[in-house]
């Protein structure tokens, strides 16, 4: 049979066997590399093994025939155990991807995303046993119901701008657009191969003599979800990206979970996963170790909930920046709850612009431990890249702040707990108790800073934290700048 004729056939054949029962195969898995794979520049993979389920006996069998229900039960009862089918598998290989580390698949992954899209309950596997290389790529719905796109193996873009193909968005590499219970899942690695991203001269001190140069500086997010919903990604390890390794913008109901992202600590804006737009967001059990943010909430994030997550080295969890170019930001009911945030920039920062609007409240962050962190505790409402920024009337709120049993060790370059607000908008109703931080290196400790910033110290704190006042602002009463929803 011809190759042409066999590679028509093989997506074919793919669809073929799907709806059978989940027992009756057996399946070979390579163990999946961890930072690597046996294709292109990338090694290891450890020896394989065999995960089976019992076999369906062949037609020839003289195993017993399985006895008719008895009478008055029927199939379709209620009370009659039915055996799910077993998901249809769309493995990109029978689409043409080669995973060698270096051949273009990205028409593999497309076909393959296009036959999966369009099945009940489909798989897109991309197997342990290959590194595969795609450029920009939208993978957009709405598809059938419980779809998974299964990543095994490496996964990764080409290696660097020079690389990128002139055609392709340079903001972004893969995207998933207007899907519904898309779950992104694997034992695999998505590599985003940024060491030449971060090098560029328009980055951060990348220039001449530790200069930034001005120019176009575009680069891609790793991974960035839209307009989507019942999102679910767990148990990946993505490394390396240019920029931010996930975005998620205008989504709803996303859980993450079990994720290990890690980039050099000198990369930029490398934020771990950055949410926007979104609402009713779960980030769990997770270990970020990354060249900014290792989680970054931007404006109109409702109802997050962060529990168990190690950060560091990084800038820490970060709610903004906000109110850039004069514009309203809303940031509301948020929890950051059994944390570790070790040798890190921040621990946890507020930060906003001057001049923006809106307000961030209902901020909760509980039982955390810093290990040397140079600013443990941040509020930062004249937040400035260059710092050569004018001084503005209006400001984003911040208020419904509360800190309790954040403990650990601070680095003495700054204070550990630091309250820089507005003169015109002060930081209103932030609660401390049960907050010790002490010098890494065993010097006194710092007293704390305060500037416009209200509240209480509800228990007695390490350091002591006198400097907030009493009560609230008459200013910021009936105030229509501050409202959001």
């Amino acid at each position: 049979m011809g190759v042409a004729i066999r590679l028509l056939l093989l997506p074919l054949m793919a669809v073929a066997f799907c709806g059978y029962g989940v027992t009756g195969r057996s399946h070979f898995h390579k163990k999946p590399p961890r930072g690597g794979s046996s294709g292109g520049r990338h090694r290891g993979g450890k020896e394989g093994s065999v995960v089976s389920s019992p076999a369906v006996p062949p037609a020839d069998d003289d195993t017993q025939p399985v006895p008719p229900p008895p009478a008055g039960i029927v199939p379709s009862d209620p009370a009659t155990p039915v055996q799910p089918a077993e998901p249809c598998v769309f493995d990109v290989r029978a689409y043409g991807a080669v995973g060698d580390g270096s051949t273009d698949d990205t028409q593999a992954f497309r076909e393959a995303w296009k036959s999966a899209c369009a099945a009940d309950a489909a798989v897109l596997l991309v197997p342990s046993d290959g590194t595969f290389t795609i450029t920009t790529t939208t993978f957009s719905g709405p598809c059938k119901p419980g779809l998974v796109f299964q990543v095994d193996g490496v996964l990764m873009p080409p290696d660097g701008p020079d690389c990128w193909p002139a055609s392709d968005n340079r903001r972004q590499w893969v995207v998933f657009s207007s899907l519904d219970g898309l779950t992104l899942r694997g034992a695999g690695t998505i590599e985003g191969n940024g060491e030449e991203w971060w090098s560029l001269p328009c980055k951060p001190h990348r220039g001449p003599n530790g200069s930034t140069l001005r120019g176009p500086c575009d680069s891609p997010t790793l991974v960035r979800f839209f307009m989507s919903r019942n999102l679910v990604v767990e148990g990946l390890r993505v490394e390396n990206s240019p920029e931010f390794h996930f975005r998620f913008d205008g989504c709803s109901d996303v859980r993450v979970d079990g994720l290990y992202i890690s980039s050099p600590a000198n990369s930029p804006n490398t934020d771990g996963i950055h949410v926007e737009n979104t609402e009713r967001v779960g980030i769990y059990n997770s270990r970020i170790s990354n060249g900014d943010d290792c989680i970054s909430i931007g404006t109109g994030s409702y109802d997050v909930d962060i529990q168990n997550i190690t950060c560091g080295p990084g800038h820490g969890i970060s709610i903004g920046s906000l109110g850039v170019h004069n514009s309203q930001a809303c940031v509301s009911n948020v929890t950051v709850r059994n944390a570790v945030i070790r040798n890190s920039d921040n621990g946890l920062r507020i930060k906003t612009w001057q001049g923006g609007m809106g307000a961030v409240s209902g901020i909760a962050f509980a039982d955390v431990v810093m290990e040397n962190v140079r600013n443990c505790i941040i509020v930062d409402q004249y937040y400035c890249l260059d710092k050569r920024c004018m001084n503005q009337s209006t400001a984003v709120h911040v208020t419904d702040v509360s800190y309790a049993n954040v403990r650990g060790s601070y680095d003495t370059r700054s204070a550990p707990i630091h309250f820089a607000c507005s003169d015109t908008v002060p930081c209103t109703n932030i609660t401390m108790s049960e907050v010790e931080l002490l010098p890494a290196s065993g010097e006194l400790v710092d007293d704390p800073f305060c500037w416009s910033a209200y509240g209480t110290q509800q228990t007695l704190t390490i350091p002591p934290v006198t400097c907030l006042q009493d009560g609230l602002p008459e200013a910021l009463l009936d105030n229509p700048d501050l409202k959001c929803r």
